[in-house]
């Protein structure tokens, strides 16, 4: 506070130049709690917004309130969060929960919406904590009832304590599909079978990265007791496995069986429920919206941020923390969410330099080594050629119904890119914004014209990016708390 009557202190600069506080955190997963967590013991005025209506993200989610048995059925690595929570909840950070973010300005203003009203909050620093999504699965039959992505089971687990009933099958790659299926097998779920999706040549690729992926055997030990667990309960794989097609009922109501070919042989697997899961990929949705710098990873197939080593993008002050950025997993995220936070609190001056490469220092490193494990597994796990160039009939615009053929043919038209779509077919103009087809329709719309998905883009976003009603829109013009007041200093 300043002694004389020409100085201003620099919280009375913040409030004079419209800002309601010094960090908003969007998310409050693994990245979104350590950031709040360290931004708040470095002094910074924070506020997190989670549409949510506990803590935890997808990863930890309920688990402050989860049962014993939940919490023992989803082991160790789940109950981590709880410790994570705590500390979050200690922290002093404001939060809002149950907070749906609608509009992120380039002067770092932030629209959301509570309880059907809509405000504003403004800050210097940003930091985008809203993880990742899984990656669509466009096979023929996805569409079906009974048809899901497997973190959707997880959420079932988490949220009621409830695994799905009847014949469980689960289809495509990646760790995630392992723990999913060891996890309803422990909740009584009767699995059929795994249906792996990953070609014999990912083994190849990912040899290569084998060396450095040992320096983290506690990982790759995970990875193994999973498939164990899964073999001695008899658990029948199919491996490296092509043409994927989901089958209906005879009324076409309902998942029948999953068919595939293994081997060059047909065969098929009846199910009640199938599970889907080629991976996770950053929510671009709100970087995208900001125009920032974003690049094509050729190594994860995803569109990742362009992001430095204090997870600033080409934005000043927007800061991306966790899987957002690009796909590391929770422990990455919540070192990622520390060093987001401390490079926050030294670009507003509550850190000098020094001081916040120090304490960066350890959370550097965990960082690094969780990142050690990521070209092993990407490169185990990457998704067949063949699902992105699915038959012309398999539906790729969920929300407008636009098949692949279509994108292939508005292709041959001269629609060069994501965005002219939306003239020829409304692909991408859905309640979803793009999410769920926005990396199918930049890849198909690639190997079609034979370029890269850098060469053809992605959508552009815009507000709202998630639909309000317009009582929530006119309630933002007479929002109390939106406005900070101006501080009074004696002299």
């Amino acid at each position: 506070m300043s002694s004389g009557n020409n100085v201003r202190s620099i919280d009375e600069n913040r409030i004079n130049e419209g800002f309601t506080h010094d960090l908003i955190i969007i998310g409050s997963g693994p990245a979104g709690m350590s950031a709040a967590t360290v931004a708040a013991a470095c002094g910074l005025r924070t506020v997190v917004l989670d549409e949510q209506p506990r803590a935890g993200g997808q990863i930890y989610r309920n688990v402050t309130v989860a049962p014993r048995t939940v919490k023992e059925l989803l082991g160790r690595d789940y109950c981590h969060g709880a410790s994570l929570a705590e500390r979050f909840a200690r922290s002093g950070a404001e939060v809002r929960y149950g907070t749906l973010v609608w509009d992120v300005a380039r002067d770092l203003t932030v629209t959301a919406q509570q309880s059907g009203r809509s405000f504003n909050v403004r800050a210097p620093q940003l930091v985008i904590a809203t993880g990742a999504m899984e990656r669509p699965s466009p096979l023929p039959g996805w569409t079906l009832p009974g048809v899901l992505n497997a973190g959707a089971a997880q959420i079932a687990i988490k949220t009621a304590a409830q695994v799905p009933d009847g014949r469980v099958v689960l289809v495509g790659s990646g760790p995630l599909l392992l723990l999913v299926a060891c996890q309803l097998l422990d909740g009584g779920a009767k699995i059929a079978g795994i249906i792996e999706t990953s070609p014999a040549e990912n083994n190849r690729r990912a040899l290569k990265h084998l060396t450095l992926a040992a320096t983290c055997p506690k990982i790759l030990g995970k990875g193994l007791r999973m498939l164990w667990k899964l073999r001695r309960a008899g658990v029948r794989f199919a491996k490296h496995v092509e043409d994927v097609r989901i089958e209906a009922t005879d009324d076409g109501q309902r998942v029948r069986a999953v068919s595939f070919v293994e081997g060059g042989s047909a065969q098929r697997i009846e199910a009640d429920v199938a599970l889907l899961h080629h991976g996770v990929v950053p929510n671009t949705q709100i970087t995208r919206l900001l125009r920032v710098d974003h690049s094509w990873s050729d190594q994860q197939l995803a569109w990742h941020p362009a992001v430095d080593a204090w997870g600033e993008t080409s934005l000043s002050g927007l800061r991306i923390a966790g899987d957002g950025a690009a796909i590391a997993g929770a422990l990455a995220a919540e070192a990622s969410g520390a060093i987001a936070a401390i490079g926050a609190a030294v670009a507003i001056g509550k850190l000098d330099a020094k001081r916040g490469e120090e304490l960066a220092k350890s959370w550097r490193s965990a960082l690094k080594h969780q990142q050690r494990v990521r070209p092993f597994l990407d490169a185990l796990y990457r998704p067949p050629e063949w699902l992105v160039n699915c038959a012309d009939d398999t539906v790729v615009c969920r929300c407008e119904e636009v098949t692949a053929g279509r994108v292939r043919e508005m292709a041959k038209l001269g629609c060069e890119g994501p965005n002219q779509t939306k003239f020829f077919s409304r692909c991408g103009m859905g309640p979803c914004q793009g999410r769920m087809c926005g990396i199918t329709v930049t890849q198909i719309l690639a190997n079609t014209h034979h370029r890269t998905p850098s060469e053809i883009g992605a959508y552009r976003i815009r507000a709202p990016i998630k639909p309000i009603s317009l009582g929530s829109l006119a309630a933002l013009a007479c929002t109390p708390d939106q406005t900070p007041q101006k501080k009074e200093h004696k002299s």
